[in-house]
């Protein structure tokens, strides 16, 4: 694990997104909120949340912080049949919160995933990445979003 002890705590933020395409039936059962598990979107956003505070208990040598904000929003898009992920992680500390957003979209993916699974296994998670952190030694804008 690297030494952040002697850094300077400072306000940090990171937003990752992700996606999954849902194809068409489980894109209306997701919409028409009539999967057979439940509340897809609802269970998920938890999920996403839950698996952000947990983070460091799932990546080996990553720091457990303090986290005083996480959301997860998920947008349901017709066009694509795809559902659209966005974390938004932040704390004050000595180190960031680009794994802790990354993973609370993941996590959403997945459960999105298993919530969907037995209505169609074609299902496709695809760029999860980091968007934008701020707060630290560096800023970074993916100019690409």
């Amino acid at each position: 694990m690297v030494d952040v002890g002697g850094k300077v705590p400072t306000k940090r933020e990171a937003i990752a997104s992700g996606s999954i395409y849902l194809g068409s039936k489980v894109f209306n059962l997701v919409r028409s909120n009539s999967m057979s598990k439940g509340d897809v979107i609802t269970v998920s956003k938890i999920a996403g949340i839950m698996g952000a505070k947990r983070t460091s208990d799932l990546i080996p040598l990553c720091h457990p912080l303090s986290l005083s904000h996480v959301d997860v929003t998920i947008q349901l898009e017709a066009e694509t049949q795809s559902a659209v992920v966005e974390c938004t992680a932040r704390c004050t500390g000595s180190t960031g919160v680009e794994m802790e957003a990354l993973t609370g979209v993941t996590v959403t993916l997945l459960t999105i995933y298993d919530m969907c699974k037995a209505a169609g296994k074609h299902m496709v998670i695809k760029e999860v990445k980091l968007v934008k952190k701020s707060g630290g030694k560096s800023d970074y804008v993916d100019r690409n979003s």
